[in-house]
C-alpha cells in the first residue's frame, strides 16, 4: 500500500474554514494524505466545525487574524509546542473587493493589501524559526492569476496589486531561505467556484468568461488542493520560487 503524501507532518492552513473556499479544500486533502492540520480563520465557531470534519484525528482550529504578527505568532508557538515540529504552512487567507481604480478608498486598499500580502508576510515569520530549526518545510502562497494579468474578474485593482506582492515575496523568501531547505512557492488559482464566486454572474455572462478558458469550464476547489498537496510534498523537492498556474488554461504564457 502506497504511503500518503504527508504521512506524519504537520499544515497550518489560513482562512480555511469557509464550507466552498479553496482553503478548506486544502485542508481536506491534506488530511487525506496523512497530515494534522490546523485550521486558521477569524469565526471561533467555523474554525472548529472545520476542523471536525476533517479526516483522520488531531485536527484543530484556532481563531487568528492574520494581520495581528503577536497572535500569528502565539498560534504557530502553541501547535510546534503541541505538535512538536511545523512542516508546512499555506498562506490562503485574503479577501477581495470589486472596486474599480477611482472607486478604491484608503481603506479598502489597507484591509486586501494587509490580509493577503502583511498576512502572509507574518504568517511566514512566525513559521520559519521553527521551519529552520528542522532544517526543512514548505510555504506555499495562494496568489491568483490577476496578479499575472493584470486584474481579474472579481477582484479590484488593489486586488491585483496585492497578490502580485505575494508573488514578489514569494520569489524574495524562496531565495533567502532555500539554504536552510525551507521551499517556498506561489499558486495561481484562475476562476476557481468558491463561496466568493459562486453564483454571482449572470449566465450571459459566465457564457463570454468560459469562452476565454481553452478547458471551458470554472475551476474546482479541489483541483487547486492538488496543486497545494504537489508543493507541500516531497513530489516538489527540487521546486522553490515557482508561480504554478491552475486557471484551466486561462492565461497561457
Amino acid at each position: 500500500m502506497t504511503q500518503p503524501l504527508l504521512a506524519g507532518r504537520t499544515a497550518i492552513v489560513t482562512g480555511a474554514a469557509s464550507p466552498r473556499g479553496i482553503g478548506l479544500a486544502i485542508a481536506r486533502l491534506f488530511a487525506e494524505q496523512g497530515a494534522r492540520v490546523a485550521i486558521l480563520d477569524l469565526d471561533p465557531a467555523a474554525v472548529e466545525l472545520a476542523a471536525g470534519g476533517l479526516a483522520g484525528e488531531g485536527h484543530l482550529g484556532r481563531v487568528c487574524d492574520v494581520t495581528d504578527r503577536q497572535r500569528c505568532r502565539e498560534v504557530v508557538d502553541e501547535l510546534a509546542a503541541r505538535w512538536g515540529r511545523i512542516d508546512v504552512l499555506v498562506n490562503n487567507a485574503g479577501i477581495s473587493q470589486p472596486l474599480r481604480l477611482l472607486e478604491i478608498e484608503p481603506g479598502d486598499y489597507d484591509a486586501v493589501l494587509d490580509v493577503s500580502l502583511r498576512g502572509t508576510l507574518f504568517m511566514s515569520q512566525a513559521v520559519v524559526p521553527h521551519m529552520r530549526s528542522r532544517g526543512c518545510g514548505s510555504i506555499v502562497n495562494i496568489s491568483s492569476v490577476s496578479a499575472q494579468r493584470g486584474g481579474g474578474i472579481f477582484g479590484g485593482p488593489h486586488y491585483a496589486a496585492a497578490k502580485a506582492g505575494v508573488l514578489g515575496l514569494t520569489k524574495a523568501m524562496a531565495r533567502e531561505l532555500a539554504p536552510e531547505g525551507i521551499r517556498v512557492n506561489a499558486i495561481c488559482p484562475g476562476f476557481i467556484a468558491t463561496d466568493i464566486t459562486r453564483g454571482r454572474l449572470p449566465p450571459e455572462r459566465l457564457a463570454t468568461i468560459l469562452a476565454t478558458i481553452p478547458l471551458g469550464r470554472v475551476g474546482e476547489p479541489r483541483e487547486v488542493a492538488g496543486c497545494a498537496l504537489f508543493l507541500a510534498s516531497d513530489l516538489s523537492a527540487y521546486c522553490t520560487g515557482i508561480e504554478l498556474d491552475v486557471n484551466g488554461g486561462l492565461h497561457i504564457h
